[in-house]
């Protein structure tokens, strides 16, 4: 075999859907030594369980992971149950609340069901920071701060800004990047990838490496995937499509999205190869209806998160249900006697089993009043609004309710 040519057509899968590689010519050559020796490069990427339930958005870096995979080379999953605590700072305008060790526990494992959708678990080495943190010396905690300086640190834009306008930086955000990097150090990370928010972490890597001697990582930075309105995608922007939802709810997301996210979810959810990105291009540009792309599309993402089948099952009932405006002919009512919260209608309806998942389907976006889609908990519910006529409530398009009060009844 041609290490050299090798090394390239990897190369070319790994470059597609990637904003930028650090330093390439790096990679190439770390590819080569790989086909050449036979030994796999250990490509790195850090989890942080700050919640349970995580987006396509967050999938980005993980089927980036499993291209790596798919050529032969040794995932690194390291569950930053020390980052969590702290809360990554990248973007953040102001100090996250922390977490405790055991919150950020209880979150890793619905996290991590939800990227071994796209990972291979059975290829995955899976670390926690805790095996070198749990008891880390303070001595060699001063030692590792050395390693950076307060200049260094506050290059970092979110860093810079927050200070500059006289926000609070709290002495334990600086770690985050610290922490990050001495990561790299104790899994002698070859590769990094992370999302493009993530380049001044896995630089601070690669800056601890090569002063502990070691190669410095290379970086494989991925976009930010956009949203259902065209900005980063984010659960608290209501914009986001959630990886455990619903398959109908999935698919019903996908089908909002503008056209012109088409060709950005295949080659950022999917992974897909250059031919099928150029395939879809062409039938754009021949004046394809968007729409009929975007079933397809749809039943894609569908069938790669919720497993194969999905999709089609998913796609045949948004064709009745949302395209053809259906709901069913029969569903269960609920007589409204006073205001109540949305989550408390759920529970005391009996249409979920407790107040907590209530909580859980509303967080991810499933829970609509008629066409409206509730995204507070908290959000009062009157029985005025059933005056005119009967009120539904739905969850996702499988479960149905419809709110009634004694006086709608009467009218």
């Amino acid at each position: 075999m041609n290490a050299r040519k090798e090394a390239e057509r990897q190369m070319a899968t790994l470059e597609r859907g990637t904003s930028e590689v650090i330093p390439r010519a790096g990679l190439l050559e770390r590819l080569e030594r790989s086909v050449e020796s036979g030994k796999p490069l250990r490509v790195k990427l850090g989890i942080d369980p700050t919640t349970r339930n995580v987006h396509l958005g967050h999938m980005v870096p993980y089927g980036k992971l499993r291209q790596f995979q798919d050529l032969g080379h040794q995932a690194v999953l390291i569950i930053g149950d020390y980052t969590a605590s702290i809360g990554d700072p990248s973007g953040r305008n102001a100090e996250r609340p922390p977490l405790s060790i055991s919150d950020v526990r209880r979150n890793a494992e619905t996290y991590a069901e939800q990227i071994f959708r796209v990972v291979d678990r059975s290829r995955a080495e899976v670390r926690w920071q805790s095996e070198w943190f749990g008891s880390f010396p303070l001595a060699d905690t001063l030692r590792l701060a050395g390693s950076f300086s307060l200049a260094q640190l506050l290059a970092h834009e979110t860093f810079r800004l927050r200070y500059e306008r006289g926000a609070r930086v709290g002495l334990h955000e600086l770690f985050y990047p610290i922490l990050q990097a001495y990561d790299s150090v104790m899994v002698n990370a070859d590769v990094e990838i992370g999302g493009t928010d993530q380049k001044f972490n896995i630089l601070a890597g690669r800056d601890l490496q090569k002063e502990r001697g070691m190669n410095a990582q290379s970086a494989v930075l991925v976009p930010l995937l956009p949203g259902l309105d065209g900005a980063k995608m984010s659960k608290s922007l209501g914009n986001d499509i959630p990886v455990a939802c619903d398959p109908v709810e999935q698919f019903a997301r996908v089908m909002a999205l503008p056209d012109e996210s088409i060709g950005i979810y295949e080659e950022l959810a999917l992974c897909e190869t250059e031919e099928t990105l150029a395939a879809t291009r062409e039938r754009l540009s021949a004046g394809e209806n968007p729409m009929a792309i975007k079933l397809d599309l749809a039943e894609r993402i569908v069938s790669r998160f919720q497993g194969t089948g999905a999709g089609e099952g998913a796609r045949a009932e948004w064709m009745s249900r949302f395209s053809k405006k259906e709901t069913p002919a029969e569903m269960p009512f609920f007589e409204m006697t006073g205001a109540l919260e949305i989550s408390a209608v759920l529970k005391a309806s009996g249409l979920v089993s407790s107040t907590s998942e209530a909580r859980r389907l509303i967080a991810e976006g499933a829970v609509y009043l008629d066409d409206t889609r509730v995204a507070d908990p908290s959000f009062p519910v009157d029985p005025a609004i059933t005056v005119s006529g009967s009120v539904v409530v739905r969850i996702g398009r499988r479960r149905y309710l419809r709110l009634t009060s004694a006086r709608s009844v009467i009218s």
